[in-house]
């Protein structure tokens, strides 16, 4: 079995996208793939439970298939922080109940496990303890899905020195055009290749048509996939 961890340089940078493409590549490949969202905010109520429309993406691009309450065991309706969300619900969230859901993921029969996590990087899921550390205790390898836009380079490169201060084993990043109109993009993007210490693995670049993943051989070496 293959398990991924994708988080982003920040909110918004794409992580659903991307995962979701990665699932699609995967299924291209006849592989069982499936989608793990632990954290979820701004949820809405579908089918007598909160729901989040990013994990419902993940189940929809995946080739195995789960209940909801496996994919996104935490789910949360005020579009907040998480952990705060938690707290005003009433539920805590730790690092032996993630490792527990995940066990449930992996009984799903899939030889893929791609998880995405909620936010950028250094998300707590309490007062005391971050999703990055179940991260590390699962050792997991990392995807670092970078918004293409304004400030990038700053959110990049401190998560990956983070990432490196505490020793995750990052895989490599994606590139993610967020931003239609952002100027210098391939100034940005070569910067971005130039100064992360990890191969960039794809670039997203934006559409608003179909979404295409333009990949790199170090991906598909990552995923055990043949060229």
């Amino acid at each position: 079995m293959k398990e991924f961890f994708i988080t982003g340089t920040d909110t918004d940078a794409g992580k659903t996208h991307v995962t979701s493409l990665l699932l699609k590549l995967l299924a291209q490949h006849k592989k069982q793939a499936i989608g793990f969202k632990p954290l979820a905010s701004g949820c809405e109520m579908a089918f007598d439970q909160l729901v989040n429309a990013d994990a419902l993406i993940l189940m929809e691009s995946a080739t195995v298939s789960a209940k909801y309450d496996v994919i996104n065991p935490f789910a949360f309706a005020p579009a907040i922080a998480p952990h705060i969300a938690a707290e005003q619900a009433g539920v805590t969230i730790t690092a032996d109940k993630l490792s527990s859901a995940y066990k449930n993921v992996k009984q799903q029969g899939a030889d893929y496990i791609l998880t995405e996590g909620a936010g950028g990087w250094a998300l707590p899921i309490s007062n005391t303890d971050y999703l990055y550390n179940w991260v590390k205790a699962e050792q997991l390898p990392v995807i670092l899905v970078v918004g293409m836009k304004l400030g990038c380079l700053n959110h990049a490169l401190l998560t990956a020195a983070h990432m490196q201060s505490i020793g995750i084993n990052c895989i490599g990043w994606i590139a993610n055009q967020v931003d239609p109109n952002m100027d210098e993009y391939q100034a940005n993007l070569d910067s971005l290749k130039l100064r992360l210490p990890f191969p960039i693995l794809a670039i997203s670049p934006y559409s608003e048509q179909t979404p295409k993943l333009q990949i790199y051989k170090t991906l598909l070496e990552n995923f055990a996939l043949n060229t």
